[in-house]
């Protein structure tokens, strides 16, 4: 069973968190089909970013479940420790810092995945976070920053020993960023080497992909990210999977329909009209590519490209009622 802290999740599925995918919304949505804990997107640790338009729907959400979990981003530690605090203050209840992404303007100011170079830096910012919050602190890390230089197992090490609750890692090095296939021996060995809970990520897309990471690493849980792209409903097929030891039937027409609206609602919530219509073209692009099991293809390619022509919430609402209406009636 996996847990962080004093927290107990009643499944192993954790949401990857995905800048400029994990908000409230794509929580929530994930949080209803099957994932026990859910990351947010990363935010910086910079206090004069804190209010930015873009910080501010990143911060802790109160209408969240709990755990309430924030994933931070820096290089300094006593600016982590004091953003770590502040989301505390917010209501964070789990303190993640991210010594994952491999994204190049992360790493070229040395954050993100580029930290696992510095064993003595990343030291210093979990022992100085773990010392600011009275919340659990996790990190989230690769295997090393190339392929010559894999130091998971120390980067590892250091988080347990500075007393981190759980360890969160993506089978890639920061040099292979998201190409080639992800590898599972340093995660295994991670997990026979430390007794806080280890949590796998990487190429996660299916059930049966998820029942053979979790065997093989003995890892406590395991995190699915892209593969939950318009396709939330990951959760509940890996979760039947890992109960029953069987598939389960995927989403039919009108959970893709009730799905679709929903999200696209609460976008528009969230981000006001204007920046919410923007934002709901690329996850409609995500349903659409998974909508083709269903339907032609074509028809997916024509839905996407009319809706990505769209400029109001009205239009793109209606286009969807539309779309469906008539799919309802041709199957």
């Amino acid at each position: 069973m996996l847990q962080i802290g004093t927290y107990q999740f009643a499944n192993p599925l954790v949401l990857a968190p995905m800048a400029g995918v994990t908000d409230a919304v794509y929580r929530k949505l994930c949080r209803e089909n099957g994932a026990a804990y859910t990351l947010a997107e990363m935010v910086a640790s910079k206090k004069e970013l804190r209010d930015s338009k873009k910080s501010s729907t990143r911060h802790v959400d109160k209408n969240d479940p709990e755990p309430r979990a924030v994933q931070l981003i820096g290089t300094d530690a006593q600016e982590l420790a004091e953003a770590a605090a502040w989301q505390e203050s917010q209501g964070a209840q789990i303190i993640d810092l991210n010594m994952g992404c491999p994204a190049k303007k992360v790493c070229a100011v040395a954050a993100g995945s580029a930290l696992m170079a510095e064993p003595d830096k990343v030291s210093e910012i979990f022992n100085t976070v773990v010392a600011a919050v009275q919340t659990p602190v996790t990190v989230k890390i690769r295997t090393g920053t190339d392929p010559e230089n894999r130091n998971a197992l120390q980067i590892a090490k250091i988080a347990q020993d500075c007393g981190l609750q759980a360890v969160s890692i993506h089978g890639r090095t920061r040099a292979e960023k998201f190409q080639g296939q992800a590898e599972y021996d340093t995660i295994k060995q991670v997990k026979t080497a430390l007794h806080i809970p280890v949590i796998a990520n990487g190429d996660i897309c299916t059930p049966e992909q998820a029942k053979f990471v979790l065997e093989y690493t003995g890892a406590d849980g395991i995190m699915i990210g892209r593969a939950s792209q318009g396709y939330p409903w990951i959760f509940r097929e890996v979760n039947h999977y890992l109960k029953h030891a069987e598939k389960l039937s995927g989403p039919s027409l009108e959970d893709f329909y009730q799905t679709i609206q929903q999200h696209m609602s609460g976008l528009y919530e969230l981000y006001g009209f204007e920046h919410g219509v923007r934002i709901a073209r690329k996850h409609l692009g995500w349903y659409t590519q998974n909508l083709s099991q269903q339907l032609a293809p074509a028809e997916c390619t024509k839905l996407r490209r009319s809706f990505n022509l769209l400029q109001t919430a009205p239009e793109q609402q209606q286009l969807i009622i539309d779309f469906f209406e008539q799919a309802f009636q041709c199957h």
